[in-house]
């Protein structure tokens, strides 16, 4: 029975991964609790709900479904977009002066991060270290 518990959580920890990272933690918790249950009941639901709260906070990013919307967010309020010097990527540290970062809204569930409009690109930005996270095209 042990051994049945043990193979079932690692299944739905492996297939509600991606689900989990696409939303965030709360998102991620959700979904993997609703999986698990449906694959294994209750301990299933557990499982599930733990894995996805796990894996979508350590990722915190935009997911695929939500990055048109957030674009779209972030485009209808007509900020200045901050003329970079450099090519816009993943990783690139953003000048400490200059760049005007914004709060992102609690409905995308990326509380660590801000966005900024930098070469007319929306992009989340760890405020701290103003390194650029994600490239919201």
């Amino acid at each position: 029975m042990r051994n049945n518990t043990i193979a079932v959580a690692t299944i739905a920890f492996l297939a509600l991964s991606g689900a989990a990272v696409a939303q965030g933690a709360i998102g991620g918790a959700a979904e993997g609790s609703r999986e698990g249950d449906r694959a294994a009941g209750p301990v299933g639901a557990v499982v599930g709900g733990a894995a996805g709260a796990v894996v979508g906070g350590i990722n915190g990013l935009l997911g695929d479904n939500q990055r048109p919307r957030f674009r779209d967010y972030a485009t209808h309020r007509n900020h200045k977009s901050y003329a970079y010097d450099r090519q816009v990527d993943v990783g690139a540290v953003l000048p400490d002066d200059g760049v005007t970062y914004y709060e992102v809204p609690p409905e995308y569930e990326v509380p660590v991060y801000k966005y900024a409009i930098v070469n007319d690109r929306t992009v989340l930005v760890d405020p701290h270290s103003h390194r650029i996270v994600q490239i919201i095209d």
